[in-house]
């Protein structure tokens, strides 16, 4: 047995906080690393000790394994724990973990290195008789064996990988793909294998220890992926629920592959299957993944507090808790789904969940069968009911509460860059089946408040209430079968938006009264006779109204009655209904929420500024970044939609294209030049515009 009494987590966001919370409860002290851009991050304050990491890119700070150990001995640390992403499936930073006497929470540098390259992973786990798909060279690729899928033999998070569908993009795929896998893992390595349009991806929890128990706790299907990075997930699989057979398959396949290569600690193993319920394997993420939250929840385990125990040296119970009900994650990012999910920066003004500030907290699963919690370890020996299997009545489960649990990596104020992955948090609900689990989740996310950075919330609530999901008809492809514009339509429709920017000139013109030196008591824009509309201009909205005597007079609109008004709360009847209006003012940005959906609005100055206009045929920066090549130079001839230069922002890269045909005049960036959003970029003009 090993006493551990300070933990330093290698990583940072939500992830960090996830791990200090299990730390805390076992009495653990914690140890955070910072880079620059995150020194204000809440991992940093709640951390009992902070070490900065000097510098903004990834590969000055948190992949630096030297700076990492070294900030471990430094601080007074006797364990590593890598979180998910960066180094945390790097056998070299284990190995190193361990040579500077820390304790590594995670499998041995031996199982990381024989399931780190998916490339020699695969030919293991085929000889221990997984079924897998074959790696392909792209070398020796035709057109009969299209498509396929470029991978990152190290690493995930769908960084590093393409989709192939013509032997003449394959070249370009390759290098972005090996470029992006260099960024974000340290590693270009790449390979080749057959591309299965509409896979389930489906994987298991497996934990392990140095006894030679081997846990496999359930199933988690992540079929709703964006850019092959998963975006919901949920626990039990609904592929595997109506499949007969298929989980004791795939709990066995698991176990063998845990078995093989001697897996000690926690990991998962990923397969893709198809809808008869065939599976291959995929990889094995020899670490914590993203999405244990589903599996904390259906089972009552902590998974981080057994990850430290086990590498403590303690021993698991002969069997894991059973599962109980159903648990699906969503994982909020900042990027616009609508722009071909485009990173979106800037600060988060209000975070709010329930009308409560949007907090780091662990929803109390109710006890169910196995009398599992939502603080179990699992290990605790005067208690292994916990995890002996022993059943308690099945019906208690089905009469318990939904719960809500948030997993954030950000509070209100939290400033949201391009340095790191886009995911400000997952937002997790249980319930006793799956649609109610739905169902709560969407109804949260849709009355959260999420004011100042874009998200992808709209396209999360759509998804959850969408009957082919509703109905377990999820598949990797889901957005391009279910129409990606439909579901990131704003979940406020254009009459809602208008009620919006109604309330929000309401708002405004309550606040500027509530100010006035003279008649502050009128209500604002009070007309004793009638005369013109007060008007307001928003992007999108153009605003006229007037209150006299007789009450609220809208332009355009006859059923509308003002019912009260605060600079901050707005209240109508509309048509008879009563509706709330929620307003916040930042200056230069109004949120407005209601039960009709969130809206942002952009007030629009009555004149122009001269010095805001850019050249016709301008190029703009859609998001803050790092140029890290460009594919044309000044006077190349451009066609509509040819990519000018790519832009790497958030781990991962996006192309900027010519918006339309013509010649490049002007090309303002170098590789290696970091941008600002808006920046110009390049100027394309139409060829006749040059002679």
């Amino acid at each position: 047995m090993r006493v551990l009494t300070s933990v330093l987590v290698a990583n940072r966001g939500e992830i960090a906080r996830r791990v200090f919370r299990s730390c805390r409860s076992l009495g653990l002290s914690t140890v955070a690393v910072y880079s620059d851009p995150d020194a204000g991050s809440p991992h940093v304050t709640e951390a009992d000790a902070a070490v900065r990491l000097p510098g903004r890119a990834a590969a000055d700070t948190y992949l630096r394994a030297d700076l990492l150990i070294a900030a471990a001995l430094r601080a007074g640390a006797d364990a590593v724990h890598p979180g998910y992403g960066f180094l945390s499936e790097n056998a070299g930073f284990a190995r190193a973990v361990q040579a500077a006497g820390l304790t590594w929470i995670g499998p041995s540098p031996d199982a990381i290195a024989a399931m780190g390259s998916k490339i020699s992973s695969k030919r293991l786990m085929a000889e221990a008789g997984l079924p897998v798909l074959a790696a392909l060279d792209p070398a020796a690729l035709t057109g009969a064996d299209l498509p396929v899928l470029i991978k990152a033999s190290a690493g995930g998070g769908g960084r590093g990988l393409r989709v192939v569908r013509a032997l003449a993009d394959l070249p370009a795929a390759l290098a972005a793909a090996a470029s992006e896998a260099a960024s974000a893992f340290g590693d270009p390595a790449v390979f080749c294998e057959p591309y299965v349009e509409r896979g389930r991806h489906v994987e298991v929890q497996v934990l392990a220890d140095g006894a030679g128990t081997v846990w496999t706790v359930g199933e988690r299907e992540c079929s709703i992926q964006r850019r092959h990075q998963k975006i919901i997930e949920e626990a039990p699989s609904p592929l595997v629920e109506r499949t007969p057979g298929m989980r004791e398959r795939l709990l066995q396949a698991a176990a063998l592959a845990a078995t093989a290569i001697g897996y000690v600690n926690a990991g998962t193993v990923e397969f893709l299957a198809d809808e008869t319920g065939r599976f291959w394997f995929l990889e094995m993420n020899t670490r914590l993944q993203v999405e244990h939250p589903v599996t904390e929840c259906t089972t009552g385990l902590d998974l981080v507090a057994l990850q430290l125990q086990i590498a403590a040296g303690r021993t698991l119970p002969a069997r894991p808790p059973p599962a109980y009900g159903h648990a699906i994650e969503a994982r909020l990012y900042a990027e616009e789904p609508a722009a071909g999910w485009q990173p979106q920066s800037g600060t988060l003004h209000l975070f709010a969940l329930a009308g409560e500030p949007a907090e780091f907290r662990a929803g109390r699963v109710p006890a169910g069968p196995g009398g599992a919690s939502g603080t179990a370890s699992g290990l605790a020996s005067s208690d292994a009911g916990v995890a002996d299997g022993t059943a308690a009545s099945p019906g208690l489960a089905a009469l318990a509460p939904p719960v809500l649990r948030l997993d954030s990596g950000v509070v209100a104020g939290s400033q949201v860059g391009t340095f790191y992955d886009p995911m400000l948090a997952k937002v997790i609900a249980w319930a006793a089946d799956r649609e109610q689990a739905a169902a709560v989740l969407a109804s949260t996310l849709a009355a959260a408040r999420i004011h100042g950075v874009i998200t992808n919330r709209d396209l999360l609530v759509r998804v959850l209430r969408h009957p082919a999901f509703l109905a377990g008809r999820t598949d990797t492809a889901f957005f391009g079968t279910h129409g990606l514009d439909a579901l990131a339509a704003p979940l406020a429709d254009a009459a809602a938006s208008g009620l919006s920017a109604l309330a929000a000139a309401l708002a405004a013109a309550a606040a500027r009264q509530k100010d006035a030196r003279a008649l502050g008591g009128l209500p604002p824009g009070w007309r004793n006779v009638p005369s013109q509309l007060q008007r307001a201009r928003y992007a999108g909205h153009d605003v006229g109204y007037r209150i006299d005597r007789g009450g609220l007079v809208v332009e355009g609109r006859d059923d509308v009655r003002l019912v009260s008004l605060r600079p901050d709360r707005v209240e109508l009847e509309v048509a008879g209904i009563r509706r709330a209006f929620e307003v916040a003012d930042y200056g230069g940005l109004v949120c407005v929420d209601s039960a009709l959906g969130p809206v942002t609005l952009i007030p629009q100055p009555w004149f122009a500024d001269p010095a805001a206009r850019v050249a016709a045929g301008s190029v703009l920066a859609p998001m803050p970044g790092t140029v890290v090549r460009l594919a044309a130079a000044v006077g190349d001839e451009v066609t509509a939609g040819q990519p000018l230069l790519w832009l790497e922002a958030m781990k991962m890269e996006h192309p900027v294209a010519a918006p339309a045909a013509g010649i490049v005049a002007e090309l303002a960036v170098t590789a290696g030049q970091q941008v600002e959003v808006g920046s110009v970029l390049a100027v394309v003009k139409p060829e006749e515009d040059l002679q």
